[in-house]
């Protein structure tokens, strides 16, 4: 396919990033022109139990709120996922209620998890039966006929968790990761820091015995400080390389479940795409682990998807231009030569 956009008229890697993306995506769906007009954004939503160290400026009840507006179609990526046709599949995962909300899936596995700076946030069980969600999601959707999904998640308190399980993961310094989520005040942001500090600690002393980065490692990391949001969204990044379905992954909360599903699986990386570079600092951190590239800037900190969704018609534009820009041939304009680095040079 590369060679192939060397035929266009235009500069050698003219698109930059952009048309490596639409190479990568070629690749992992085994098509010279990949269809992504069948396309759809997951939702991972969860309660987590770390809310009641007041790490964010609202409550609980919020989840579920912005679970039911997902529901009606009128959320935030409910929106933009209209404005960029996508269909949008929100799946109850762990809200911390019974309520059976109308246009959302139900696939709980638990009433939201514990709280990290206490006790572990969930049983290795609960986060298995959660990843097995994910893959099942991707699985099903491919069935449907969707040819690329986008990452979604919400839950108060998420950016903690996220944070928490990208220090243990990585060795970072919670200073350097955790940011002030929704909205916090200087007063807040202090006492966040500190809940995933002592979380981490406490993970750390627990898990000294386990080989660094192994999927064994990165279990009891999902199991003591993790959700059951970013549990799922490891399913959906595993499935899609199980089934040669490319994910795009949104912000810190998507990006950290890809990394886990990196370290459970090596070579998950391969079919992922990073949409855009978020507000919070991990989120940079953790793409750089996985050795991915973002598409777009702009400070976002939205979460539900949003971020990935807008990836999508900047895609479709791309790949318009790659079925219906001009040749050189047809132009009579000499070909550019492309060079390797080592020629550049001399």
């Amino acid at each position: 396919m590369k060679k192939n956009w060397d035929q266009h008229s235009k500069p050698i890697d003219g698109f930059g990033d952009f048309e490596d993306a639409i190479c990568r995506i070629a690749a992992i769906m085994g098509e010279e022109v990949p269809q992504i007009h069948r396309r759809a954004l997951v939702v991972m939503i969860a309660d987590n139990g770390v809310i009641q160290e007041q790490v964010s400026q609202v409550g609980a009840e919020v989840t579920l709120g912005v679970a039911r507006n997902l529901g009606d179609g009128i959320s935030t990526a409910s929106v933009l996922a209209k404005g960029s046709h996508t269909d949008v599949f929100p799946i109850d995962i762990g809200i911390a209620s019974d309520e059976k909300i109308l246009g959302v899936i139900c696939r709980k596995v638990a009433r939201g998890t514990k709280n990290l700076r206490r006790e572990a946030a969930m049983t290795e069980e609960q986060v298995l039966q959660a990843i097995s969600v994910g893959i099942q999601t991707v699985f099903e959707l491919k069935e449907k006929g969707y040819t690329i999904l986008a990452t979604g998640e919400m839950g108060i308190g998420n950016t903690t968790t996220s944070a928490a399980l990208l220090c243990a993961l990585t060795g970072c310094d919670p200073k350097a990761v955790t940011g002030r989520g929704a909205g916090l005040s200087d007063e807040g942001l202090l006492r966040k820091r500190q809940v995933v500090e002592d979380g981490v600690n406490s993970y750390q002393r627990q898990a000294s015995h386990l080989p660094a980065f192994s999927p064994e490692g990165t279990l009891f990391a999902l199991s003591r400080l993790g959700g059951l949001d970013i549990a799922g969204l490891t399913g959906v990044f595993i499935g899609g390389a199980l089934y040669h379905v490319p994910i795009i992954i949104d912000g810190l909360i998507s990006a950290v479940s890809a990394l886990c599903a990196e370290r459970f699986c090596p070579g998950c990386k391969d079919y992922m795409l990073a949409s855009h570079s978020g507000r919070e600092g991990g989120c940079e951190m953790a793409r750089k682990e996985l050795g991915l590239t973002s598409y777009l800037t702009g400070n976002m900190a939205l979460g539900e998807g949003t971020g990935a969704l807008l990836l999508f018609p900047l895609l479709d534009n791309i790949l318009y231009y790659y079925t219906h820009g001009s040749m050189f041939e047809a132009t009579k304009i000499r070909a550019y030569e492309r060079f390797d680095e080592a020629e550049e040079r001399t």
